[in-house]
């Protein structure tokens, strides 16, 4: 019996220093996002070109809306060309597009990448034609001075911006999840990251990028999903900085059903397995060799917990302590626990303490369940490419 308790004992250690190590990673990333990022003043800086390219695969439903809608930028038409990437689009909705003021480059895949999608597109421009490229996703909205905050951004000497998507519908209770879920790693993994001089992570769209090397880049990236997290995790390695400008918005839809939910994290964990499983050696040899923390930091952040996942892990293995643990191990199952509720609590913007928040966060225990369900079938997902379907409207809840 006495064996066995030093065996459970061992695995609780074992399971603290895990989970611990990322509560207090995010604590102290949440708290330092308190403070305000200060950043040099630029005054009438000159104006760039931007390639503004949109991969639609599919999305015929909402990609007119965000083709109309990126034309009305507040920047001068003369530098910036909207260009549309139509996968897989109906003949009906790319003539409709044809018609506005943008460029429509067709691809074809016998299986589509958002990667192979903007390498046909890279390959189709002019090379010397851009000085930054924007990325987007097909249910982006910018705000119409999104371009101009990018310039200024850019003028001051960075290689990446990565702007602040925000949640475009919150009309069922996941959706509200979802939002909350963005705004949270916005403030710990984009503002908390540049306010300690890291690198801000990405988040797939809304991020803009220096024209030629980021060509480049992408034309060595293969990546059937997770494309921003081998970006990111390239660009950390080479110590390329990544800002972040908490006041550029990019609307993007948040997932209204628990179906698209579970498709969309089964994806999103499949390549953080594969992206920690091919960098960390690299990145503890980076660290010690050459002292480089923000790509240890960014490798070692694709085996934490997505944060529902911790949330609810922490809950129950605090619970079981209590019942079942008569020793140390309550005590700091309570203070781990503590440590990720302050964490969310003071990741969360307050526009979002709302009674509608409330009542989405009964929904947490069914979001965990989904979590959970991802990361339980998450072999093969990197294989082929999911794709979450947008622009169908869920009824609002009440």
């Amino acid at each position: 019996m006495e064996y066995i308790s030093l065996i459970v004992d061992a695995f609780q250690i074992l399971l603290f220093v895990y989970l611990g190590s990322t509560s207090l990673f995010l604590f102290i990333l949440a708290f330092a996002s308190l403070f305000p990022l200060r950043k040099k003043k630029i005054t009438d800086p000159p104006l760039k070109r931007f390639a503004v390219l949109i991969p639609s695969y599919k999305e015929d439903t909402v990609i007119l809306e965000v083709a109309e809608d990126a034309c009305k930028q507040n920047y001068p038409r003369e530098l910036h060309d909207i260009i549309i990437i139509a996968d897989s689009l109906r003949p009906e909705t790319i003539e409709t597009m044809r018609k506005l003021p943008l460029t429509v480059i067709e691809v074809s895949f016998e299986k589509s990448t958002k990667s192979k999608a903007l390498n046909a597109a890279f390959a189709q421009l002019p090379s010397d034609k851009y000085d930054y490229v924007l990325i987007l996703d097909a249910d982006n909205i910018m705000e119409p001075d999104f371009l101009s905050k990018l310039n200024e951004g850019f003028a001051r000497g960075y290689f990446a911006i990565q702007g602040h998507r925000i949640a475009k519908n919150t009309n069922t209770h996941l959706a509200v999840l979802d939002a909350v879920s963005e705004e949270i790693n916005n403030s710990i993994f984009r503002k908390g990251n540049c306010v300690l001089g890291l690198s801000s992570s990405l988040i797939g769209s809304g991020m803009a990028f220096e024209y030629e090397p980021f060509k480049k880049i992408m034309s060595n990236i293969k990546a059937i999903g997770g494309f921003d997290k081998e970006l990111e995790l390239y660009m950390t390695r080479n110590r390329l900085i990544v800002d972040y400008l908490p006041d550029a918005y990019v609307k993007d839809e948040k997932v209204q059903n628990f179906d698209n939910f579970s498709n969309q994290r089964r994806r999103w964990l499949s390549a953080q397995f594969i992206y920690w499983r091919a960098t960390y050696p690299s990145a503890i040899k980076e660290l010690f060799t050459n002292g480089n923390i923000d790509f240890f930091l960014r490798s070692n952040m694709q085996m934490q917990l997505p944060r529902i996942l911790l949330l609810g892990f922490s809950f129950l293995i605090f619970i079981a302590s209590l019942l079942f643990d008569n020793g140390i191990f309550p005590i700091l199952w309570s203070i781990h626990f503590g440590m990720v509720v302050l964490a969310l609590f003071l990741a969360i913007p307050h526009k979002y303490y709302s009674l509608q928040t409330l009542k989405a966060i009964f929904y947490l225990p069914k979001g965990f369940f989904f979590m959970l369900k991802s990361l339980l079938s998450i072999k093969g997902a990197n294989t082929t490419f999911i794709h979450t379907e947008h622009g169908t409207t869920e009824k609002e809840e009440k």
